[in-house]
């Protein structure tokens, strides 16, 4: 199968609805192409975003929040952007904090095939309400369920045709667990290479996660991509 498509053909296996995963941390190894072609699809709404944070004011996932496109965010830290802080407090946007540790853990979770895990963060504040507790050696743990999704937009550095990957530094954060937690995984690239152009030792995400793979349209310069 060849995995190198087109963006507006990855965007099109997107649902109204869907749950989705994307990753970043600030916009450190965000999708930023994805992201762009997803907020302007016209169809593309009612979206569950599972990420650490919604981007910036009119970058990243904050271009889908304030063309309407978001539902329901899920992750640890929106004060970055003001418009999420607007969205949620006008009762746009519903917001499920989780701490960004059990976060990572859920995900990984999910990927896995494991239900949920116990944990001590959280434990005697407002995120455990309503959630499980249990006692486990005299000390009290809180229940976190894992996390799937429908698709996950990821960001990497380099792919070769097969769909392995390998990923820049920091930019590495939250998407090769995405990578195991989805239906659908697409990776934007920067660069696409031929089959053993990378060192097996490299390959942090293995080609049997990834379904699909497009090239991202932003370029680098002083260490932040930018829309040319």
């Amino acid at each position: 199968m060849e995995k190198l498509i087109q963006v507006s053909e990855a965007i099109d296996m997107i649902k109204d609805g869907d749950v989705l995963l994307v990753g970043g941390f600030g916009l450190s190894g965000t999708p930023l192409t994805l992201l762009d072609a997803l907020a302007e699809h016209p169809d593309k709404k009612n979206l569950t975003v599972i990420s650490n944070n919604l981007g910036e004011e009119g970058r990243g996932l904050g271009k889908l929040l304030v063309k309407g496109k978001l539902k329901k965010a899920i992750g640890s830290y929106f004060t970055t952007n003001r418009d999420a802080v607007k969205a949620w407090s006008e009762g746009t946007l519903e917001i499920e904090l989780i701490p960004q540790g059990t976060l990572a853990e859920a995900i990984r979770c999910g990927g896995a095939g494991i239900g949920g895990f116990y944990t001590k963060t959280a434990v005697g504040t407002k995120l455990a309400e309503g959630k499980e507790h249990k006692e486990i050696d005299g000390e009290i743990f809180v229940f976190e369920k894992s996390i799937k999704g429908d698709v996950a937009l990821i960001k990497a550095l380099k792919a070769d045709r097969l769909g392995n990957l390998i990923y820049d530094k920091a930019a590495r954060n939250f998407n090769p667990i995405m990578a195991t937690a989805a239906k659908i995984v697409i990776a934007e690239v920067d660069e696409v290479v031929e089959v053993g152009a990378i060192s097996p030792d490299e390959i942090t995400t293995p080609h049997l996660y990834v379904d699909y793979i497009v090239i991202n349209r932003y370029k680098k310069k002083g260490g932040k991509y930018v829309n040319e």
